[in-house]
């Protein structure tokens, strides 16, 4: 008994060694490589700025990007890619393609903007006259910091210093136009054995915290218009209609789940107070931790509309919008990641970046985080409960593993989908947090190529944590929501 178990003793510690020396091997593979990929990216600085500050300055919504996705695209057939435009049925989204075989490393890249954000780059509230969408999420900077990304990764597959395929995906309209769902759904990702992605941020970390699921429509309803005044009787008002369906969702909302957020916007309310409205049109978002929660109480809000519409003898339909699930985490993948954020480290300022910082942070009416917390890199944290928003990563997570993390584009403090993000983003401040993302993800994706028993762990957490479930599309099989900002 005792010779066995001594035997297991030297078993494990021989493995134990080997692994060691394997991981020893590996790293020594991977730190020129790694050095190659940050000097390529460095020289290439003013370059990603340019881009970055050019998507800034287009400001184009969720699948209006034409131009912006043209740039990207441009600056990889530049570099080598093969480009697929036009995927899933969607005319702004793209697949860049570099090298053949395995691994194949993903890189999402995303370039929308919001509506009703315009900006100028300074630290007051300045809107841009005859401008409406800004970047109040950054997407300028995540577009841009995936495909340099992607290109340090395809120099070193072109100088035959690692095998195997990168892709940059293109993925347009995330803000509520699930863009990414629309690919997965055609099995884009099927052959795909990691994703990396990245989002603009006030801080530096990596992203193990999960999203939470949504769904949204659009519920419009259609009356009959009549003078308001002389013969009110004769009408029936849609936005009668509208405002009873948002007071029933409202008194529901004491009857879900605590962490369900639900909002709406009337994106119709009528033309003129003196005419009843034969139509009007309300946008609404479900949101909750859990997939399946988010459908039923969908479903509930449906129910609200439909009594609405008996109770004013008027119509309804409503069409689907978007549907993203919850983010499936992967510690396996955050930890490489983490290690490589650590090496790469935060931002800094010059004084006049602090200056500006400053006044952003004056514009808040809270506590907000000290400045030289942007050079600062968060230590990993696993948080099982979901964060506050919503994303189509959600969507490419339950298809291949996946992995994260935020770059400190924004000013310590600052909240996203903001002035005062976009006024960030257009500075030397959001691209030098750009460029943090650009480096970590190329890292990430050099530990990867070379250490293969590190896909095969983050595939086996990967099927562990999605079980049996089966990927289904939230928003059904609707094409993609093309017009949905309209």
């Amino acid at each position: 008994m005792r010779k066995t178990v001594l035997s297991l003793i030297l078993l494990a510690s021989f493995c134990s060694l080997q692994a060691q020396k394997q991981n020893t091997a590996t790293t020594s593979i991977a730190e020129p490589l790694k050095a190659e990929a940050l000097q390529n990216l460095q020289a290439n600085y003013d370059l990603y700025k340019k881009n970055a500050l050019q998507i800034w300055d287009y400001a184009e919504v969720g699948y209006k990007e034409v131009k912006s996705a043209a740039l990207h695209q441009q600056t990889l057939t530049a570099n080598g890619f093969t480009v697929q435009a036009g995927v899933a049925g969607i005319p702004t989204a793209f697949i860049a393609s570099y090298g053949s075989g395995k691994p194949v490393i993903a890189i999402l890249a995303e370039y929308d903007a919001l509506p009703g954000l315009a900006q100028k780059a300074v630290p007051e509230k300045a809107p841009i006259e005859g401008k409406n969408a800004g970047h109040a999420c950054g997407h300028h900077l995540f577009g841009t910091a995936s495909v340099a990304a992607g290109i340090a990764i395809k120099k070193l597959i072109e100088e035959k210093k690692i095998q195997g395929t990168v892709r940059v995906y293109g993925c347009p309209a995330e803000e509520g136009g699930s863009g990414k769902v629309y690919m997965v759904r055609e099995g884009l990702f099927n052959d795909v054995d990691v994703v990396l992605h990245w989002h603009p941020d006030n801080e530096n970390k990596i992203t193990m915290t999960s999203a939470l699921a949504n769904k949204s429509a659009k519920f419009r309803f259609h009356g009959i218009a009549a003078h308001a005044a002389a013969s009110p009787e004769r009408g029936r008002s849609a936005l009668d209609a509208v405002e009873a369906m948002d007071n029933m969702v409202n008194m529901m909302r004491e009857h879900v789940p605590q962490e369900t957020r639900i909002h709406y916007v009337i994106t119709n309310g009528g033309k003129a107070p003196n005419v009843v409205p034969d139509y009007a049109e309300v946008y609404y978002y479900v949101r909750h931790p859990r997939k399946d929660d988010v459908k039923a109480i969908f479903d509930r809000v449906v129910k609200a509309a439909n009594g609405a519409a008996m109770g004013t003898e008027t119509t309804m339909e409503y069409e689907i919008i978007g549907g993203t699930h919850d983010l499936l985490l992967n510690q396996t993948l955050a930890e490489v990641m983490q290690h490589n954020l650590d090496k790469i480290g935060g931002v800094s300022y010059t004084p006049e970046e602090k200056q500006f910082a400053q006044k952003i942070q004056s514009s808040f009416g809270y506590q907000v985080p000290a400045i030289e917390t942007a050079g600062a890199v968060k230590p990993l944290r696993v948080e099982m409960n979901a964060g506050g928003g919503s994303t189509d990563v959600g969507d490419v997570s339950y298809a291949v593993p996946t992995v994260g993390m935020g770059a400190a584009t924004w000013v310590p403090g600052t909240p996203a989908h903001s002035w005062q993000a976009v006024a960030c983003g257009g500075t030397e401040i959001g691209t030098k947090g750009m460029m943090v993302a650009a480096k970590t993800l190329a890292l990430t994706a050099i530990d990867l190529y070379t250490n293969p028993s590190l896909i095969k762990d983050a595939t086996e957490e990967f099927r562990k944590a999605k079980g049996t479930y089966k990927y289904e599309a939230l928003l059904g099989n609707r094409k993609p929501a093309l017009n949905y900002r309209d």
